[in-house]
């Protein structure tokens, strides 16, 4: 009886979570952005739209080689990795970009990011 409980109240916790972190998704690079991470992120924004999030991942992490120093890249790739359940290269991530985040209060208070690395 007390693993039924404990595995609804996992199942629990998991739907309510998943449900509050649906709506975020990836962010634009800053002006500032090589040329060709803005060119990669635009495509990962576009299968990350058709729920191509192995697809997306790919051109956000070529994205991030050409220009890893925004906060926002590394929101992308880590978001992606949670979509792919590699929760823990997601966190990674976060952590980065929590890092790079600058004065994006966007990225600063995501409940998805705050999830994952426990804020």
């Amino acid at each position: 009886m007390k693993n039924i409980i404990s595995v609804l109240a996992v199942l629990v916790f998991f739907l309510v979570s998943t449900s509050a972190f649906a709506g975020e998704g990836p962010m634009k690079l800053p002006e500032g952005a090589k040329a060709d991470a803005k060119k990669h992120n635009k495509e990962g924004i576009k299968h990350w739209g058709m729920g191509h999030y192995d697809v997306a991942l790919k051109h956000f992490s070529a994205a991030s080689k050409a220009d890893g120093s925004s906060g926002e890249i590394h929101f992308n790739e880590a978001i992606s990795y949670d979509k792919l359940g590699k929760h823990g290269v997601a966190t990674k991530h976060f952590g980065v970009a929590l890092k790079k985040a600058g004065a994006n209060k966007k990225l600063i208070n995501s409940p998805i990011l705050k999830g994952h690395l426990g804020m």
